[in-house]
């Protein structure tokens, strides 16, 4: 049964941040179920069944900062005064002041702050506020206070207040490639595009065509062992990465393994080959144990003490994330890999039991350990290839929105997300029964209260050795869609973060990394958000065919004039299909072949057909394309993207497909095996499998990414 939240619920809800209502894709404002709110509130130990219940947690919500001296975090902005509340006894005298990164310290001073003291537990408790001067620099910092010899701390996190593009891009605008790494395979790949083809796919795009950057799709850290889930948004870990993109060649050690050991990587390299190399599919599963097999060889064989040193060094700046990690995948080997059917001691990697574990298996999670060392070394090995090839960007990483609930970053995190409850999307005009990702989101309070730490780790392993990031969904650090357990996505709701510390966040690991930020902001948005991201020098995503005037009936293609500087420009992306399966109308009979489409073939492809003729007319219009004859698929896709480089973004986006003319979709919204989501591999505009090499000689290729470099 469905019933109205009263006015209590809706209270307490608002002080937890969980939205009451909202405003659908329609523009109706829509009332959230009282059963919603109490199912969220209950995913955030928020006692909410009962109005006894629902009083006695709101009073405990708003005397929770007075049981406290100092808040859990404090967030400002470069330039701008700290101010926090700090309470202590009723007339007590306080001092606060800020530990800086550099070791000096900075003096609070205490503003008024007319607040009247209060009676909790049994206490007469003041407040007083306090301001830190305008020039705390950057970084996370810590404050202390000190009345009547109680003490207390706190992280202070100052952030930029811009963003914006790092110094080596000037005031330039810049082009790249965006790629599903996985799909673009070489002959020395294990069936599976990896570091070493990136690495080799930046230098030819800009030592040959002057990119500025490669885009990838999330390179996040899958399961342990077969089989391995083919979404790359849907991570075990978005902290560590995943060793089936490692060259197997290219560690170090491969070259001082013995002859036999030699021949025996060697041999399960050609053996996987014969298999896979000719499929039409990527078979993730295959290429693993084959590649794992030989990275346990050159494991085995040992490490110099020089190298030996680099390793523990490595893992000790890594610390007890990295040694969580490594141990959730050895005891998904042995319990399963759903941390929360093992047995109870297992469930909590505090445990005696799981210490216990690691000294028994001290050599296994070494070698996962080993992997992640691995990877970091491949991918500072590509970024740096990238840049001195001439990108001023290089590799640009792509953050998935969330981590499977049965996977190592839930395990190792714990209480930091919350319970019963995942991330989806509420109904718009293409899904309009709501999404549900199945992905555990974290809880606001808790992230506050580690000082965002699982957020700043995530973000500086990532950008350790890139020059950008792309979020996937960053309307996610401002609210996200929580869909308690057993209901549709219909009956989620919004819950808010504090932006200012997210954003702020990523900001700030942006800014020590060098690197740029891209917001994916399609889909339901408050207006106001990308006006905030702007702001703060972030950029967002505009996708060619999204790109409409929606106050027109009907739609209206926006001229290039009206398109935002500051964002990603792109005619496609990964959840549509490349632009000449896009023209020729794949996409409609993909879905009517999956069911997927709420009205008959003919009328959809009746409304795709309208659809690409506003752009046709616009591509006239500008006289991108000859009005006299109709246009072949090719003269359209190049249109296309001319059109883009009429706009003012500073930041244009080729899809790797476009350029060698692929038509494959790589990724079916709303499908799961019924279509082979992120296991298409790159082929020719004839279906035929591209093998990268092919690539650096397609004349299709070089044309259009000559068109983007003329264009800089």
């Amino acid at each position: 049964m469905r019933t109205l939240p009263d006015a209590d619920l809706i209270e307490l809800a608002t002080a937890y941040g969980v939205s009451s209502r909202f405003t659908d894709w329609k523009g109706r404002d829509t009332t959230v179920s009282a059963e919603s709110l109490r199912a969220v509130l209950t995913a955030m130990d928020v006692a909410a069944d009962t109005p006894e219940q629902i009083a006695a947690s709101l009073t405990e919500r708003h005397l929770a900062p007075w049981r406290r001296m100092l808040p859990p975090c404090v967030v400002s902005r470069e330039g701008a005064p700290a101010t926090f509340d700090v309470h202590v006894r009723a007339g007590a005298g306080v001092r606060v002041w800020a530990e800086l990164e550099t070791g000096a310290t900075a003096q609070a001073t205490q503003i008024d702050n007319w607040e009247p003291d209060r009676e909790v537990d049994g206490r007469w408790t003041g407040e007083a506020t306090f301001v830190l001067p305008e020039d705390v620099p950057l970084g996370y910092h810590t404050i202390h206070a000190e009345s009547e010899g109680e003490t207390a701390t706190t992280t202070l996190i100052v952030t930029p207040d811009f963003l914006g593009f790092p110094a080596s891009l000037g005031e330039h605008r810049t082009w790249g490639l965006a790629t599903q790494l996985y799909s673009v395979r070489s002959a020395q790949s294990w069936g599976v595009g990896d570091l070493t083809d990136l690495t080799d796919l930046a230098v030819w795009s800009a030592a040959r065509h002057g990119a500025g950057y490669v885009l990838v799709n999330p390179m996040h850290a899958a399961e342990a062992e077969v089989p391995l889930e083919p979404s790359p948004y849907l991570p075990t870990s978005r902290r560590f990465f995943n060793p089936l993109y490692l060259r197997v060649e290219r560690i170090w050690e491969y070259a001082e393994l013995p002859v036999s050991e030699l021949a025996r990587v060697r041999l399960l390299h050609s053996e996987l080959l014969e298999v896979v190399g000719d499929a039409d599919t990527i078979d993730r599963n295959r290429s693993w144990t084959a590649k794992e097999a030989g990275l346990r060889a050159i494991f085995d064989h040992g490490r110099t003490p020089g190298r030996e040193i680099a390793f523990r060094a490595y893992c000790a700046s890594e610390g007890e994330g990295l040694l969580r990690f490594a141990t959730w995948n050895v005891l998904s080997l042995a319990l399963g890999r759903d941390w929360r059917v093992w047995p109870d001691e297992y469930r909590d990697p505090a445990s005696a039991a799981v210490a216990r574990f690691v000294t028994e298996n001290q050599t296994e999670i070494d070698f996962h350990c080993w992997l992640q060392w691995c990877l970091d070394e491949q991918f500072r090995s590509a970024q740096a290839a990238a840049t001195e090839a001439g990108m001023e960007i290089g590799i640009v990483h792509d953050l998935a929105v969330g981590v499977n609930p049965a996977g190592a970053d839930a395990w190792s995190l714990g209480s930091v997300f919350a319970k019963d409850v995942s991330v989806g999307a509420p109904p718009d005009q293409f899904t309009q029964l709501g999404q549900d990702w199945g992905q555990p989101p974290l809880r606001p309070d808790r992230l506050a209260e580690t000082a965002y730490m699982p957020l700043r780790t995530m973000l500086a392993s990532i950008l350790r050795h890139a020059g950008g990031i792309r979020v996937d969904h960053i309307i996610g650090l401002f609210r996200l869609w929580w869909v308690p357990r057993g209901q549709p996505a219909t009956e989620g709701t919004y819950v808010r973060y504090d932006h200012e510390a997210t954003i702020g966040i990523l900001a700030l690991e942006a800014s020590r990394a060098g690197a740029l930020v891209v917001g994916e902001d399609l889909g339901t948005v408050e207006p106001w958000v990308r006006r905030y991201l702007t702001e703060r020098g972030i950029l967002g995503t505009s996708v060619l065919w999204f790109e409409q005037d929606w106050n027109v009936p009907g739609g209206r293609p926006l001229d290039p004039g009206e398109w935002r500087e500051y964002c990603l420009a792109s005619v496609t992306t990964h959840d549509l299909p490349p632009t000449l399966g896009y023209l020729a109308g794949d996409h409609v009979r993909l879905r009517h072949r999956l069911g997927l489409l709420t009205e008959s073939l003919e009328e959809e492809l009746r409304h795709d057909s309208a659809e690409k003729a506003s752009w046709l007319g616009q591509l006239r219009a500008l006289g991108l394309l000859d009005g006299d004859h109709e246009p072949s698929p090719d003269e359209v896709l190049l249109a296309l993207h001319r059109y883009l480089l009429r706009t003012p973004s500073r930041m244009l986006n080729l899809a790797l497909v476009d350029a060698v003319g692929d038509r494959r979709t790589q990724n079916q919204p709303g499908t799961v095996n019924e279509y082979p989501n992120w296991r298409v591999p790159l082929t020719d505009s004839d279906g035929a499998l591209l093998p990268l090499a092919d690539v650096f000689t397609s004349e299709r290729a070089a044309a259009i990414c000559a068109e983007f470099n003329a264009a800089r």
